[in-house]
């Protein structure tokens, strides 16, 4: 008597030799869609019925759903590495801050999905911040490494052989006539600004600030690496200039109640609204402010100690903004010290 054969298995016969498979099929929409999963030869053993109810219970690693090896699954691996763990403290911060940048936008999303052309395009979108731009290709390229040699993934490395912006000139102070045109500016744009000239602070940092890191004369401040907080006199015109400002939440430029609009968001007004000015603005960036910061404090005749306490720049930094600031002003300053009785 002829054996019945089991449901969805079926039998091909190529170059003379007959293989046998089970038929999986399904549908996407409205098509249907069928895969022919390979069996052992003997359809009467042991081995070939293990086989077939492994596949058709879902076990068998044929059926599987394919791995989405996450950003997040990787980042996770990467964290708990002996090679992330010896990492100085500042280098590890470093690398967690654009890490968690990836994360915020693609934690559930495949590894994969991040292509060699979107990365490029990331990485030119943000030409005005170099280190940024190339910091993103640089912990890609980390962390598709250490998915390939410690996870054993089968993925490529997008940013493999990706030009970097590298050491680039220094930010440009801005001219008195850009600052003077902050009056026009969409409000987050001005008061980025503000806080920038006013605290000394990068950027992401005064973007971030908290009202209650402004307690009358006095500010809190955080260092550029982030391991240190301190305080600072605030100088009165950005005293002047918060207190015509909404509250609108915990932060000064604020998102919602509880947290402030992203440097992102921000940066994007910027460039917008540099882009009304014409090709003359186009050397400068929200960083540039920073610079400026220097330049005037040194105007203003602070020694490089002084800068260096408001501004938390290092030595060379500000040794190298000194030299453009006004020397007739620096001039001025001098003389106006050493004059007796004064």
């Amino acid at each position: 008597m002829r054996k019945e054969r089991k449901p969805y298995v079926t039998r091909k016969t190529t170059g003379g030799k007959v293989r046998w498979y089970y038929r999986l099929t399904w549908f996407e929409g409205a098509k249907r869609r069928e895969r022919f999963i390979p069996l052992p030869n003997d359809p009467d053993s042991a081995e070939f019925d293990r086989a077939y109810w492994s596949i058709r219970s879902g076990s068998a690693e044929a059926v599987q759903p394919p791995a989405k090896r996450t950003w997040r699954e990787l980042v996770t691996a990467y964290r708990s590495s002996a090679k992330f763990l010896k990492l100085a403290p500042r280098t590890k911060k470093s690398y967690n801050d654009t890490i968690e940048w990836i994360l915020e936008r693609n934690a559930s999303k495949p590894v994969t999905s991040l292509t060699r052309k979107k990365l490029m395009d990331l990485h030119a979108k943000y030409a005005d911040t170099p280190r940024k731009a190339d910091m993103l290709v640089q912990i890609v390229s980390i962390l598709c490494n250490f998915a390939r040699k410690k996870m054993l993934w089968e993925i490529d490395n997008p940013a493999e052989g990706m030009d970097l912006y590298g050491k680039t000139r220094e930010y440009e102070p801005w001219p008195d006539w850009m600052v003077k045109k902050l009056t026009d500016a969409p409000a987050n744009v001005r008061t980025a600004a503000e806080l920038i000239l006013g605290t000394g602070q990068r950027p992401s940092a005064a973007i971030a600030m908290r009202r209650d890191q402004f307690q009358g004369e006095w500010m809190t401040v955080t260092d550029e690496k982030g391991d240190l907080s301190y305080e600072i006199f605030c100088p009165r015109p950005l005293r002047d200039f918060l207190a015509t400002l909404p509250v609108a939440g915990n932060h000064v430029i604020a998102k919602n109640l509880t947290q402030p609009l992203r440097y992102d968001a921000v940066e994007k007004a910027f460039r917008a609204w540099r882009e009304t000015l014409g090709e003359p603005a186009k050397p400068y960036s929200m960083h540039g402010l920073r610079k400026l910061a220097i330049v005037r404090l040194a105007e203003a005749g602070c020694s490089d100690a002084q800068i260096q306490a408001i501004t938390n720049q290092s030595a060379q930094t500000v040794a190298y903004y000194r030299k453009r600031a006004n020397r007739k002003l620096l001039s001025r300053a001098a003389i106006e010290q050493n004059r007796p009785g004064t």
